[in-house]
């Protein structure tokens, strides 16, 4: 791994408890490793590492993780995976994780959209007003 940069998400005492989630929603992931104090893991081939660090630090909005989707299914999949079990549903596709993490849960075709010249600001005041994107009324706007 010498040379290789990955995050590292701070716990207190669940690193384990949240790589088992994170693995059981995104696909051709695995714990690598657990040494109890760390634990690794990949999402969908992405190095992670959970840090078993105590509660002396809390996750904050400052930092989050994106996940492009293709499909509305795909979207419904991870809000409703990360939400659950003590998540929490935010706005304009931002939600935390059970553990305070936040995640970004986008339409890969988001940027598409928001740049078209006469219907991307239509597209962004709709989003604004939106906790989970709904793929279906963005496409009808940027169709219109």
């Amino acid at each position: 791994m010498k040379g290789n940069i990955y995050p590292c998400f701070w716990f207190d005492g669940k690193a384990k408890e949240a790589a088992e989630l994170y693995c059981s929603l995104f696909p051709n992931s695995k714990i690598t490793s657990d040494s109890g104090l760390t634990v690794f893991f990949e999402l969908n081939g992405q190095t992670f590492m959970g840090l078993n660090g105590g509660p002396m630090f809390k996750p904050t909005e400052a930092v989050s993780y994106t996940i492009n989707c293709d499909s509305q299914e795909e979207i419904d999949h991870y809000w409703n995976g990360l939400t659950a079990n003590g998540g929490e549903e935010g706005h304009c596709g931002w939600c935390k994780d059970p553990y305070g993490f936040s995640w970004q849960v986008i339409p890969a075709d988001l940027g598409k959209w928001m740049s078209h010249p006469t219907t991307g600001q239509k597209i962004t005041e709709a989003f604004m007003k939106m906790s989970k994107f709904d793929c279906q009324v963005l496409e009808d706007i940027y169709n219109s």
